[in-house]
C-alpha cells in the first residue's frame, strides 16, 4: 500500500483537516518537476513545508495540552464524588460517567499519538520525494526546521502513567486501594507460571498500552520518601568467552546452559548493580529453569569479577540487621562464589549489552497476570575480540549512557531492534483458566508471537555474526511485516466527537448538598453521558474461556517462499537448534560445522549424507520447521537454530528400533543355521541364503542407528525414515524364499 493511500485511510476524521496536505504538496512537486523546476518553485514549496509543519505542530500541542487538563478535570471530580455524601449507588452511577470520559481521553490519546506518528512519516516522505525530484536538496535544512517544532518528539507516557492511576482509582470505587500496597508482594509458592514472548510493531504500541490499561494499572517501583516517578530505562551486560559458549548453550537449550548477566535500572548514576545468574533446566530433570541474582556497589562490581572482593562483609551486615534468614545468605554467598568461579574458569567477559525502556503492568500485590512491554530495545558491543577495546578492561564500556539511540556509536557496534517486545506472564493455581481478556489479546492483530525470544541471543547473533555458528528461529520473521490486518473485537476505537460530553459534576455536588442531597435516591442523579465512546474489548472481563493451549496456538511460525508453513505449536519450552537459514543481512557463508566421525560412520552411506549435507544447512526441502535463504554468494545456506524438541525418550526409541531388528536377524539366522546343519542339499543352499540376509539385516541395522542417533544428538530435522532399506529387504527375502522353493521343487523330479 503507498503511504498516500494509507494515509487517507488512517487519518481521525474530526481532524482530517490539521494533517499533513501530503497529496497537495506531492502535486506541487510532480506538477513543477514537468515543467522545470526552479529556485522560485522551490521558494514557494518551503513556504508551503513551513506552513504544514506550523500547523501539524500547533494543532498536535493544543491537542496535547487538552488531553492533561481533561486528566486534571477528571481527577477533581473523582476527589469531589468521593467527598460527597451520596449514597454507594449514586456514586458509581457518577463514576461510571467519569469513566466513560476517561474511555474517551483514552481513545484521543490513541489518535493523538497516530496522529504525531502519520504526519512525521509524511514529513520524511515528502521532503525524500522532492530531494528525488527538485534540484535542491531540502532534507539538512527541513531536519533543523524540524527539531525547532519537535512535535514527533511528545512523549504520551506523562498522560499513560496518569490515565492509569485515574483508571484504577475509579474501578475501585473511587479509592486508591494501590497507594500502599507492596508490589512485590502476593508472590505465592505454589503457583504454575506460564511465559510467553511477542512482537509488537511500533504502529501499534500505543494502541497496545491503552488496551492493557482498561484491566492493569501501570506498575511503579518508586524509591522510598519520593514521589518521583523512576527512570524506565533497563540496561543489561552480557558476559561470554571467545568461543561463545555461553551463547551456544543458550541457543541449544542444553540442560544446566547459564546466561550470566550485569544489570541496573535507570540512569549511568545507578550505584545498585544486579548480577544475575539465568540457569536452564529440561522438563525431563524435574527441575524448573530458574534465575537468580544478588546485588553490589558499583565501586565493588571490577574486583568481584576479578576475584578480589567477596560479599563476606555485605552479608555479616544483613545478618546483623536480621534482613535475610539464613538460609538466603547461605545462598547468596554460594551464587556469588559460584559466579566468580564460572568468570574465572570460563573466561567470561563483557560481550553484548541490551538497552531498552520498560513500561510494566500489574495489580500491585496481585502477581496473577503480569506483562511489561519493551520499547526502544537496542543491543550493542562490549566486546575486544575484534582487537578494539571498547570496556577497556572495566566490567562495562564507558562511552555510552542510556542516551537511546545511541548516535555516536558506529553501525558495526549497534543493533537498534524494530519492534518492541511484549512478555505476559501468568501466574494462576493449577486448573484456573487465564482472564478472557489475556486470551483475546495475544490472539489478537497487535502481536506476534516469538516464543522464547532472547535479547542475548539475537543481539550476539546480529553483532558477532561472523563468530556465531547457529542462528536463532526468528530470523525468519524478520523478513516480512508483522502487521496485520486490525480485529473489531478488540483494541481503542470510537464514536462520535466527546466535547460536551460530561456533565459539571461539582456544580451538582453543589446543589446537591444545598438541597439535602444526602438522602437523594439513585433516581435523583441526572447524569448523562452524548455520544458514544467506547474501547472495544470483547466480552465481559470476568467471562473466562477455556485454555486448552490458546496461548500456544498462535506459535506456529510461517516462512518465506523459501519454506513450508509449520502447522507444529511450539511453546516457552522448546528448544531453539535445529536447521538453516540466513538475514538478508549477512554476507558472509558461516563455516561448515564439522565434527569427526567414529569408523562406523565413515563406512555407513546414511551417516555420510547427514553429515556432508547437513553440516553445510542443505536440509531435505519437505523437513519440518525448515526455513532457508540463498545468501547470493554461491556459499550455500546458513544454519538457523528452529523448534525442534529433543528428550532422552527419542534415544531410547531409536535403541529399541534397532534391538526390534536385532530381534529379526537373530531369528532369521537361527532359521538359516538350522537348515545348514540338519539339511539337505537344497536346505544347505537355502540355509547359506538366508544367513546372508541375516548378516546384511544385521548390518543395516547398526548403521540405521548410528545416523538417526547422530541425527538426533545434532538436533536435526527430519525425517528420519529410510524408504529404500525396507524394500530391498523385503525384496530380497521374498527372492530367496522363492529361489527355496523352486530349488525344492526340482529336487522332487
Amino acid at each position: 500500500m503507498k503511504f498516500g493511500q494509507q494515509l487517507r485511510e488512517s487519518l481521525f476524521p474530526d481532524w482530517k483537516f490539521y494533517y499533513v496536505d501530503y497529496a497537495g504538496l506531492k502535486k506541487f512537486l510532480y506538477e513543477r518537476a514537468d515543467k522545470g523546476y526552479t529556485a522560485d518553485d522551490e521558494a514557494e514549496f518551503v513556504k508551503l513545508l513551513d506552513g504544514e509543519l506550523e500547523k501539524v505542530n500547533s494543532f498536535q500541542q493544543t491537542k496535547s495540552s487538552e488531553m492533561k487538563r481533561r486528566i486534571e478535570y477528571c481527577e477533581k471530580q473523582v476527589a469531589l464524588i468521593t467527598a460527597n455524601t451520596a449514597t454507594d449507588q449514586a456514586k458509581r452511577e457518577q463514576l461510571s460517567v467519569i469513566e466513560k470520559e476517561i474511555d474517551a481521553v483514552i481513545s484521543e490519546v490513541y489518535e493523538l499519538a497516530k496522529f504525531t506518528r502519520l504526519n512525521f512519516t509524511a514529513f520524511l516522505k515528502i521532503v525524500k520525494k522532492h530531494d528525488k525530484n527538485a534540484p535542491f536538496m531540502l532534507k539538512p535544512t527541513f531536519t533543523v526546521r524540524m527539531n525547532s517544532r519537535p512535535f514527533f518528539k511528545e512523549n504520551f507516557d506523562e498522560l499513560l502513567l496518569e490515565l492509569s492511576r485515574l483508571y484504577n482509582i475509579v474501578r475501585n470505587g473511587g479509592v486508591d486501594v494501590d497507594q500502599n500496597r507492596d508490589p512485590q508482594s502476593g508472590n505465592g509458592q505454589n503457583f504454575v507460571r506460564q511465559t510467553t514472548k511477542y512482537w509488537v510493531h511500533p504502529d501499534n504500541v500505543m494502541e497496545l498500552k491503552l488496551y492493557i490499561l482498561k484491566y492493569l494499572p501501570v506498575l511503579i517501583y518508586r524509591k522510598k520518601d519520593s514521589d518521583d516517578v523512576p527512570n524506565p530505562a533497563i540496561t543489561s551486560i552480557y558476559y561470554d568467552n571467545q568461543d561463545l559458549d555461553l551463547y551456544q548453550g543458550r541457543i541449544e537449550k542444553s540442560e544446566g546452559a547459564e546466561a550470566i548477566r550485569l544489570r541496573w535500572y535507570g540512569g549511568m548514576d545507578s550505584t545498585e548493580i544486579f548480577v544475575e545468574r539465568k540457569t536452564h533446566h529440561e522438563d525431563w530433570t524435574g527441575e524448573k529453569s530458574v534465575k537468580e541474582r544478588f546485588s553490589i556497589k558499583e565501586k565493588y562490581v571490577n574486583d568481584f569479577l576479578a576475584g578480589h572482593y567477596s560479599l563476606d562483609s555485605r552479608i555479616q551486615k544483613l545478618r546483623e540487621e536480621g534482613k535475610k534468614n539464613e538460609q538466603d545468605l547461605n545462598h547468596m554467598k554460594e551464587l556469588a562464589e559460584q559466579v566468580q568461579k564460572s568468570v574465572h574458569d570460563k573466561h567470561l567477559v563483557p560481550v553484548t549489552r541490551t538497552f531498552y525502556n520498560r513500561t510494566a503492568f500489574q495489580i500491585p500485590g496481585d502477581a496473577r497476570v503480569r506483562i511489561s512491554l519493551d520499547t526502544e530495545l537496542t543491543m550493542v558491543r562490549e566486546d575486544s575480540f575484534d582487537g578494539k577495546q571498547r570496556a577497556g578492561g572495566n566490567w562495562r564500556r564507558t562511552d555510552i549512557g542510556i542516551d537511546y539511540p545511541f548516535p555516536q556509536l558506529p553501525e558495526r557496534d549497534v543493533c537498534r531492534f524494530p519492534y518492541a517486545i511484549l512478555e505476559v506472564k501468568l501466574q494462576t493455581q493449577s486448573g484456573v483458566e487465564p482472564p478472557k481478556w489475556v486470551v483475546d489479546l495475544i490472539n489478537s492483530h497487535l502481536v506476534e508471537a516469538v516464543p522464547k525470544f532472547s535479547k542475548f541471543i539475537h543481539g550476539t547473533s546480529v553483532l558477532l555474526e561472523d563468530r556465531v555458528d547457529v542462528f536463532p528461529f526468528w530470523f525468519s520473521q524478520m523478513d516480512r511485516d508483522i502487521r496485520k490486518p486490525a480485529l473489531k473485537t478488540i483494541g481503542v476505537s470510537r464514536g462520535s466527537s466527546p466535547r460536551g460530553s460530561i456533565v459539571d459534576i461539582d456544580n451538582m455536588v453543589r446543589k446537591r448538598r444545598s438541597a439535602g442531597g444526602a438522602s437523594a435516591s439513585p433516581s435523583q442523579s441526572s447524569l448523562q453521558y452524548q455520544g458514544e465512546v467506547s474501547i472495544d474489548i470483547g466480552d465481559d472481563v470476568d467471562d473466562h474461556l477455556s485454555h486448552n493451549d490458546s496461548a500456544n496456538s498462535q506459535n506456529t511460525h510461517t516462512f518465506d517462499s523459501y519454506a513450508e508453513t509449520s502447522r507444529t505449536p511450539v511453546n516457552e519450552q522448546t528448544a531453539l537448534l535445529g536447521s538453516s537459514r540466513s538475514r538478508q543481512k549477512m554476507p558472509e557463508a558461516m563455516d561448515t560445522y564439522a565434527k569427526p566421525l567414529s569408523w562406523i560412520q565413515y563406512l555407513n552411506p546414511f551417516s555420510g549424507a547427514s553429515s556432508s549435507s547437513n553440516r553445510r544447512g542443505n536440509l531435505p526441502r519437505d523437513a519440518p520447521f525448515v526455513a532457508r535463504q540463498d545468501i547470493g554468494n554461491g556459499s550455500g545456506e546458513r544454519r538457523i537454530a528452529v523448534p525442534v524438541r529433543v528428550e532422552p525418550k527419542v534415544f531410547f526409541a531409536n535403541e529399541r528400533t534397532f534391538l526390534s531388528w536385532l530381534n529379526f536377524a537373530i531369528v532369521l539366522g537361527s532359521l538359516a543355521l538350522g537348515l545348514l546343519n540338519f539339511g539337505d542339499r537344497t536346505g544347505r543352499i537355502a540355509g547359506a541364503v538366508f544367513t546372508v540376509i541375516s548378516m546384511m539385516v544385521m548390518v543395516y541395522a547398526l548403521m540405521l542407528f548410528q545416523w538417526r542417533a547422530e541425527r538426533i544428538r545434532r538436533r536435526e530435522a527430519g525425517p528420519y525414515d529410510d524408504r529404500v532399506g525396507p524394500t530391498v529387504l523385503v525384496v530380497v527375502l521374498i527372492a530367496a524364499v522363492v529361489l527355496n522353493f523352486y530349488l525344492k521343487i526340482n529336487s522332487s523330479f
